[in-house]
């Protein structure tokens, strides 16, 4: 719609004037109007070298701060934390920074409120992006003790303070305990001796594949559809890097967007969908 004002101009111009001048005064103007809007519409632009930086920091620093938040640090902590740094799969030199900003996070005097507040202005709200930022802290948290007390307690106030709600918490914490749980091969880890029978699986593995497109099982095929392109959308790793997720933690993005497809493959298999 970048005509409007050219259209609007021209005809004021040639209203007021009653001549070619006028006309093209207004052509002129109009062209101006539309290029200031086009640019008002496409949002404040954002840094990603910038985004990147501030991504990296604060999420190292939240993560130590998390650990911490029930009052020590423990040795299930410390694991996860090290299975993150070789899941992102960081140089030497972001491995050394990403354990001086874990250990930023742990002390006393770390506030996580204005570390999170520039995040969000780093970031301008970017939806797509802080909701990642969320899945990292959440994932780093079940690898340790658990989303269990003071832990969950912390999450949910840095949910709240992206703009994150109850509801999409919750979806969030369900498909990352799927993906943390081996579910596409039948193993729980809160199941007696780790394995489900085959009847059991089957029939969980389809509430989960679900529960991952947050959808209900009544939906219909075209609404499943758009809820996988929509997710699809969201998570897409190229889409997110461009934004300013850093290269390092694009295996998150990778496994979120095969966990979603996954998901989608094993209900339109289960409904024979084409």
């Amino acid at each position: 719609m970048n005509w409007i004002g050219k259209l609007v101009g021209a005809v004021l111009g040639f209203i007021l004037s009653r001549r070619p001048l006028g006309v093209l005064i207004g052509l002129i103007l109009g062209h101006f109007y539309d290029q200031y809007s086009a640019r008002a519409s496409m949002g404040p632009r954002v840094d990603p070298a910038l985004v990147r930086s501030t991504f990296f920091r604060t999420a190292f620093t939240v993560m130590g701060h998390v650990a911490k938040s029930d009052g020590r640090v423990s040795e299930g902590d410390i694991v996860a934390a090290r299975r993150i740094f070789r899941q992102f799969k960081l140089t030497e030199a972001d491995t050394r920074a990403a354990i001086d900003c874990y250990t930023l996070g742990k002390d006393s005097a770390f506030e996580l409120a204005a570390a999170l507040e520039e995040l969000i202005r780093v970031c301008h709200g970017r939806g797509d992006l802080l909701r990642m930022f969320l899945e990292i802290q959440m994932s780093a948290a079940l690898m340790g003790d658990g989303l269990l007390g003071a832990t969950r307690a912390t999450l949910v106030r840095i949910a709240q303070a992206l703009g994150i709600g109850a509801i999409e918490f919750a979806h969030l914490e369900a498909v990352l305990r799927l993906q943390g749980h081996g579910a596409a091969y039948g193993f729980r880890a809160d199941s007696p001796g780790g394995f489900r029978s085959a009847a059991t699986a089957g029939r969980d593995a389809l509430a989960e594949a679900y529960e991952v497109l947050d959808v209900p099982h009544g939906a219909s095929d075209p609404a499943v559809k758009r809820a996988y392109r929509r997710l699809m959308s969201q998570n897409h790793p190229d889409k997110l890097v461009a934004r300013g997720l850093p290269e390092s933690m694009l295996e998150v993005a990778k496994q979120k967007t095969q966990a979603i497809q996954a998901a989608y493959e094993r209900i339109r298999e289960s409904r024979g969908m084409r």
